[in-house]
């Protein structure tokens, strides 16, 4: 069987399974809880120290969207940082590390921006016998009007600053965890690369309003008539998370920083698809507050059932496999074309491909055949663009077949010479440049 084991910063754990910081993780009981179901590794949730007393809502925390069946895609919580005495946070901590020393104990920070504030605080997590701390500099709500969290994650400078702090007053690997609620996150991890950071984790949570009670006219969930913007995570995220993941993984400055993936991730295709973009470990959150803590079995057994198959000893083997595909639009191959087409066996005569095409897309299915309701592709007209196979609701009715020669909807030869849109001949600046 393949070993799925990780060894990330020296910090080593038997699967790449991670709970993030968040309620999962707030207290002994939750993460015994959750190692005895074989959870590899927690980020304990966040602990803080100076700066007025941390007071949540005793209403409701959460707000969700939902896809078919109610199936949970999306979670914002207005919830803030632990509101535990930071006395027994760290002695659950100690004695959790103590009783499973093989898996990897990260505590997650976050104090005023101030130095005395961050060397107080890490002396403390140093006598816990943790193996990591991790920065958050993501949190969207709450704490970010007090100038923390994702206040200083939307300054690279700070980043910095802070990252150099904490290298200077702890000899544990420093994870700094990104907001995503920024414009270009290559600045922020740059800052924390800059700074001497071991490694970054991210997304932390994207800043949202999920829904609008329309009998109480207030954002959800709703506190006493008025609601807050929250921090939003779940399936939903994952685009958003693997997208920023790939950026930094594939930026000249931050190449080969060590990165622990967050967002979305609910099976352990959603971890491979992570670790294939460099990720080192993975942080589950939501999926675990869904199903419980041994959703992680499954995800684990699926990895490591997936592996065997690909021929992967070691998780080693393909991390960071994707990043050299992930391209600027301007290199992709404009001259690899594709067509669609419709398996007419398992084909149920819907009609959606036909209605998604004529009404939005190129007009290329037409829906009667020889005087049959029968849906069948138009070369001439079709572009390649899948929609077709995207809202098809039977799997793999409608596939994308490479042809070569020519493009029967252009004309245009299949030439890699015109691989590459800087050269193509249908890129403006070309055509002027040839005038």
């Amino acid at each position: 069987m393949a070993d799925i084991s990780t060894n990330f910063l020296g910090i080593k754990s038997p699967n790449p399974f991670w709970l993030a910081s968040a309620p999962p993780t707030d207290k002994a009981y939750n993460v015994e809880r959750a190692f005895e179901a074989g959870w590899g590794g927690v980020v304990w949730k966040t602990l803080g120290e100076a700066g007025p007393p941390v007071v949540n809502v005793n209403g409701p925390r959460y707000g969700a969207i939902y896809g078919p069946d109610r199936r949970l895609m999306g979670l914002n919580n207005i919830e803030l940082i632990t509101d535990r005495d930071l006395e027994i946070n760290l002695k659950e901590i100690t004695e959790v590390k103590e009783r499973w020393p093989d898996r990897a104990m990260i505590v997650s920070l976050m104090v005023p921006c101030e130095e005395r504030a961050w060397e107080s605080i890490l002396k403390r997590v140093d006598e816990t016998g943790a193996d990591g701390i991790e920065l958050n500099f993501g949190c969207p709500h709450g704490m970010s009007e007090r100038g923390m969290g994702s206040a200083v994650g939307q300054v690279p400078e700070y980043i910095e600053m802070v990252a150099r702090w904490c290298k200077q007053y702890t000899e544990l690997p420093v994870i700094v965890k990104l907001t995503p609620n920024i414009t270009d996150i290559r600045y922020p991890a740059r800052a924390a690369k800059d700074g001497g950071a071991d490694a970054v984790s991210l997304i932390n949570t994207i800043n949202s309003i999920v829904s609008v009670d329309l009998d109480q006219l207030a954002p959800v969930p709703t506190i006493d008539g008025k609601g807050s913007h929250g921090g939003y995570c779940g399936p939903a995220v994952k685009p958003i998370a693997m997208n920023m993941v790939a950026e930094i993984a594939r930026d000249s400055h931050t190449h080969g920083l060590p990165i622990s993936g967050i967002g979305g991730i609910s099976t352990w295709r959603d971890a491979a698809e992570f670790i294939a973009l460099g990720c080192g470990t993975v942080q589950v959150c939501t999926a675990a507050m869904t199903y419980g803590f041994k959703i992680v079995t499954e995800m684990a057994e699926g990895l490591s059932d997936w592996m065997d198959e690909k021929g992967y000893a070691s998780i080693s083997d393909f991390q960071g496999m994707a990043v050299p595909n992930v391209s600027d639009w301007q290199h992709l191959n404009l001259n690899y074309v594709t067509k669609a087409r419709i398996d007419q066996d398992s084909c149920i005569k819907c009609g959606r491909c036909h209605i998604a095409c004529e009404d939005t897309s190129h007009q290329a299915i037409t829906n009667i055949v020889n005087g049959e309701r029968m849906f069948e592709v138009i070369d001439e007209e079709c572009v390649g663009c899948n929609l077709c196979v995207n809202v098809c609701p039977v799997e793999d009715c409608i596939t994308m077949e490479p042809i070569s020669g020519t493009d029967p909807r252009t004309n245009l030869p299949v030439d890699p010479n015109y691989a590459n849109w800087t050269t193509h001949p249908n890129n403006p600046a070309v055509a002027d440049a040839a005038e």
